[in-house]
């Protein structure tokens, strides 16, 4: 029964937790929903054209930045507008899905990156630096909007299968590892400006994205009402980034991307560097994206086997491997196996970060929680995108691996802190 003062829409509504308590769990989705039911298979497929729009962008804007800058360290400004629009895009994006749901939220995002994908295509043509980095800072809403995929996926299935949930929607990047390079080098001579038709065909990708959308049932959010009948708004800000676990997804989540993106942003400029052809670039992109979505059919069962903090620890190790091999030589294979262990250790801590994550704050948190994961995942790719241009053309592909092992170490620092804290207190 409720408790006196408290009023039920629909269906019974969970309670705000008092101050100083454990957070209550996810609401759970309707008990007869499979672990992958039409919804989720969908929003894979939303996340499989989201992947191929961050591929070609990471596969061409280096090259087309490099083709336009003014200066060579200034390559990677229009990978960098893309994740700084995305932090920027972070509290924006939290507003609409509060107030228009995720569905409707989620299409404004897609029309959002058929215009931006647009808008860099002119830039392309015109030959405009300053427009194509204008144009990747738009294109940040749409990223922004669609990191949110991974918790919407959470909310389409039984909450004893959420971490399946996630990591099997994260899977669906899968069909950006096929479709992005490969629709980057199809369409990279489309037109007489190099790389201008990548930008046209994902107009058409947006599309069909939003055609998968529109099929998508979303469930209303459950709305939950203090002791005055009024809607909750869960802890303030300052009081979930006092968790421990919390703050350790944060960590997890931003350093794992930022190292990710860090020597992925890098690598099209160091193997031109390093007189590599578009063929082979793309190859290696491709087994990299390859790394970080196929574990996503396992990742979820081995989360529930060994534990968050265990697959997250085997995350940093495959970063650490992926360095190790990027510094025992510049041959194509070093460049291969390199990208797809990073990819396999981006997978182990995203996934792991996202679900620890969700351990750590109320349903009526949610927007204001993963706002802020968003926001230190997307302000620390800012920085490893714009670090990656710089070290590399200045200072050379074998410092830019050597620098990356800091992030690496503090990461594998921050879930040792929390796993002795964990068993001090079991």
């Amino acid at each position: 029964m409720p408790e006196p003062g408290r009023r039920t829409s629909m269906r019974p509504r969970p309670r705000a937790a008092p101050a100083g308590t454990a957070p209550d769990p996810p609401l759970p989705a309707p008990k007869h929903c499979p672990v992958m039911n039409k919804n989720l298979w969908l929003l894979a497929l939303c996340q499989g054209f989201y992947l191929t729009n961050s591929i070609v962008f990471i596969a061409v804007n280096g090259l087309v930045g490099l083709a336009l800058a003014p200066f060579g360290w200034m390559a990677t400004l229009p990978v960098m507008g893309y994740v700084v629009g995305g932090a920027l895009s972070t509290a924006l994006v939290a507003r609409s899905q509060r107030q228009w749901g995720r569905k409707r939220a989620f299409q404004i995002g897609l029309a959002v990156a058929a215009a931006s994908a647009a808008l860099c295509a002119w830039a392309a043509f015109s030959a405009n630096f300053w427009l194509l980095c204008t144009a990747t800072v738009v294109a940040g809403y749409y990223v922004a909007n669609s990191s949110l995929y991974r918790f919407a996926a959470a909310e389409l299935a039984a909450t004893a299968y959420r971490e399946k949930a996630v990591s099997l929607v994260l899977a669906g990047g899968l069909l950006g590892a096929v479709i992005g390079p490969n629709l980057a080098n199809a369409t990279r001579t489309l037109f007489p400006v190099p790389f201008a038709g990548c930008y046209i065909a994902l107009i058409g990708v947006a599309l069909l994205s939003m055609l998968c959308m529109n099929a998508i049932r979303f469930e209303a959010p459950p709305v939950v009402l203090d002791a005055a009948g009024q809607p909750a708004r869960g802890r303030p800000l300052a009081e979930l980034m006092r968790q421990p676990a919390f703050v350790v997804a944060i960590l997890g989540a931003a350093l794992g991307y930022g190292v990710m993106n860090l020597l992925m942003t890098a690598t099209p400029l160091a193997m031109k560097i390093c007189s590599f052809d578009f063929n082979a670039t793309a190859q290696v992109l491709q087994w990299h994206v390859i790394g970080m979505f196929a574990p996503g059919f396992v990742t979820g069962h081995l989360i529930k086997r060994f534990g968050v903090l265990s697959i997250m620890g085997a995350g940093v190790l495959l970063n650490a491997g992926c360095v190790a091999i990027a510094l025992a030589g510049v041959a194509l294979q070093h460049f291969g196996i390199a990208l797809f262990l990073l990819g396999m250790g981006w997978n182990f801590l995203f996934t792991g970060a996202t679900t620890l994550a969700m351990t750590a704050y109320r349903p009526e948190e949610k927007d204001r929680a993963q706002a802020i994961v968003n926001f230190c995942v997307f302000a620390t790719l800012a920085l490893s995108s714009f670090s990656s241009g710089v070290l590399v053309t200045t200072q050379g592909w074998t410092l830019l691996n050597a620098g990356s092992l800091a992030p690496i170490a503090v990461t594998g620092m921050a879930l040792a802190w929390l796993a002795a804290k964990r068993r001090a207190i079991a």
